[in-house]
C-alpha cells in the first residue's frame, strides 16, 4: 500500500502543479481514488509541509470547499530554453516563479562544437547561483529547435556529434535527470497547460521566431506524429522565390516569414534607402538577437518600414495557417514564442490571410489569440515537461533498467 500511496502522492502534487489549487473532490475526482484516501493523503503532505491550505472556494451556493496549493518550495525544475543563438535557463519553484534572474548564454547551435560541454557548465553556475540544493531538484527540461527524438534525447538538427544522446549528457555531468523536446511542442504544452489554450481541444500554437514552428493539440493531447517529427510548419512549401531553407530546400515558409527572413530584409530596405528609425549598426551578423528587438521595438513606437515588415510575414504565416485549418480545423490558433511581442502587429494581418485564403465555413468558429504568456512559454513548458515526466517516474526507471 506504501507504494501505490507513493503514486497517488505524486499524482496529487502533479495534479496541484498543473491546477495551481483544487479542492479536496476535484483531487479525488482527477486521481480516480476515493475521497477518504484522497483526504488521507493531502493529510499526510499538508504535515510534511508539502500542501497548503489556501482558504475557502467562491460561493456557488452551497457549502463552500476547502482549497489547496502546493508549497512552492517543496521542490523545483531547471528549464533550459534553446534556439538557434541564444539559450536562456531559470531554476523554478512550483508556482513556476523564478529562483533568482534567468540567466543567458549565447550558444550558436550550428557553428558551436563544444556548445553542449558550455551548456553542461552553464546549468550548473545557474543551479548554484540560485541557491537550491540539487536534492531539491527534480529534473532539467530542454526544450530546442530541431528534429528531435526525445525517448533518446537525442536532436537529428542539431548536437547530433553526441551520439550517447543530450540528455545522457546532461545527466552524465549534472547527476540530475534530464528530459529534452522540440521547442514548439514545449511551447505548445505551456500554452495548454498555464495559457490562453487550457479550454480547447484542438489548438494549433504558432511558435514565431528564427523559424515559424508549429505545436498541435489535438483532443487535449500533445501531437506529435509517428516520429516525433509533427509541426514543421516552417517547411511547407509555399513560394517560388528560389531562397534557400535552412532545412536545404526552395521556397519554404521560413524564407519569407520566419524573423531570420524579417531581418534580412530589414537590411536591404535600409541599405537601399527606406526610411526609418532602425540604423544599419544595429543589425550585427553576430548579434541577431539584437536585430530581432530592434525591429519590434521600432514597430512598436510606429516605425512605418519596421510594421510593413511585420505585417508582411504576418500575411505570410496567415497563409500558412489558411492550409492547416483546412486540414484541422482548429478550435483555436494561438500566437506564441518570441513573436508574441509583435502579437498585435501580426495579428490583423494573420486574418486577412483568412479571410483571403480560407473557405469562411471552416474558420468560422477558429478564434487567434495572443499568448498571455509568450516569451516566457518556452521557459514554463521545460519546467512542464519535467514535471509530466516525474509522475511517470521515467527517469528512475531507466536508470533501475540501466544498473540491471
Amino acid at each position: 500500500m506504501a507504494g501505490k500511496n507513493t503514486l497517488y502522492r505524486k499524482k496529487i502534487i502533479n495534479n496541484l502543479y498543473f491546477s495551481k489549487m483544487l479542492s479536496c473532490a476535484e483531487i479525488s475526482e482527477q486521481i480516480g481514488k476515493s475521497l477518504s484516501l484522497t483526504a488521507k493523503i493531502l493529510a499526510e503532505l499538508i504535515e510534511e509541509g508539502q500542501v497548503v491550505e489556501t482558504g475557502y472556494a467562491p460561493s456557488s451556493g452551497g457549502r463552500r470547499p476547502q482549497m489547496y496549493a502546493l508549497e512552492p518550495g517543496i521542490m523545483y525544475t531547471v528549464a533550459v530554453a534553446m534556439d538557434q543563438f541564444v539559450t536562456k535557463l531559470a531554476v523554478i519553484n512550483m508556482h513556476n516563479e523564478y529562483v533568482g534572474e534567468v540567466e543567458t548564454i549565447g550558444l550558436n547551435l550550428a557553428k558551436e562544437t563544444d556548445a553542449l560541454t558550455k551548456l553542461a557548465k552553464k546549468i550548473e553556475q545557474t543551479i548554484q547561483k540560485s541557491g537550491v540544493s540539487k536534492g531539491k531538484i527534480v529534473g532539467i527540461g530542454i526544450s530546442m529547435p530541431g528534429f528531435i527524438n526525445s525517448r533518446d534525447g537525442i536532436n537529428y538538427s542539431f548536437l547530433e556529434a553526441y551520439k550517447g544522446g543530450i540528455t545522457s549528457y546532461i545527466s552524465s555531468q549534472t547527476g540530475l535527470p534530464a528530459y529534452l523536446d522540440n521547442d514548439s511542442s514545449i511551447i505548445a504544452l505551456a500554452e495548454q497547460k498555464f495559457g490562453v489554450a487550457r479550454k480547447y481541444e484542438n489548438v494549433m500554437v504558432i511558435n514565431i521566431g528564427w523559424g515559424v514552428g508549429l505545436g498541435l493539440i489535438m483532443g487535449k493531447s500533445l501531437f506529435r506524429g509517428d516520429d516525433g517529427f509533427a509541426g514543421e510548419f516552417s517547411h511547407i512549401p509555399l513560394f517560388q522565390n528560389g531562397k534557400l531553407c535552412s532545412c536545404g530546400k526552395s521556397g519554404c515558409l521560413e524564407t519569407e516569414a520566419s524573423l531570420t527572413a524579417v531581418i534580412e530584409k530589414a537590411l536591404a530596405g535600409l541599405s537601399s534607402g527606406r526610411t526609418s528609425i532602425l540604423k544599419k549598426e544595429q543589425f550585427r551578423i553576430d548579434a541577431p538577437e539584437q536585430a530581432g528587438n530592434a525591429i519590434f521595438d521600432a514597430a512598436a513606437r510606429g516605425d512605418r518600414f519596421a510594421v510593413e515588415l511585420l505585417s508582411e510575414a504576418g500575411y505570410n504565416i496567415g497563409r500558412g495557417i489558411a492550409i492547416l485549418i483546412h486540414l484541422l480545423n482548429p478550435g483555436l490558433v494561438v500566437l506564441s514564442g518570441r513573436g508574441a511581442i509583435a502579437g498585435k502587429i501580426l495579428q490583423a494581418p494573420i486574418q486577412q490571410a483568412l479571410n483571403e485564403h480560407c473557405i469562411p465555413r471552416l474558420a468560422a468558429n477558429t478564434e487567434i489569440m495572443i499568448s498571455n504568456i509568450g516569451y516566457n512559454a518556452q521557459l514554463i513548458g521545460s519546467s512542464a515537461l519535467v514535471m509530466e515526466k516525474y509522475e511517470k517516474g521515467i527517469f528512475a526507471k531507466k536508470k533501475a533498467q540501466e544498473v540491471a
